[in-house]
């Protein structure tokens, strides 16, 4: 299984935010929201190429979460 992750999409917005539109996905990994977050600033400065009046960024969950000690148990 793929081990969990976030990344960074860059949103197109209308003005006031209103309608936003994933128009790119950065190409950079986090190890957790904390991560992501404190990178949302630099990203959206560079990022800054979109025919939008308005840029915004959110961090997204990536990958698999692997379940922690539960076991199925079997039907029968």
């Amino acid at each position: 299984m793929e081990p969990l992750f976030f990344v960074m999409a860059i949103l197109g917005c209308g003005d006031g935010q209103a309608a936003c539109q994933q128009a790119r996905i950065v190409p950079a990994r986090y190890e957790t929201m904390a991560q992501c977050r404190a990178a949302l600033p630099d990203q959206i400065a560079r990022n800054t190429d979109l025919s939008y009046p308005v840029i915004a960024a959110d961090c997204r969950q990536g990958g698999q979460r692997m379940a922690s000690g539960a076991k199925a148990s079997p039907r029968g």
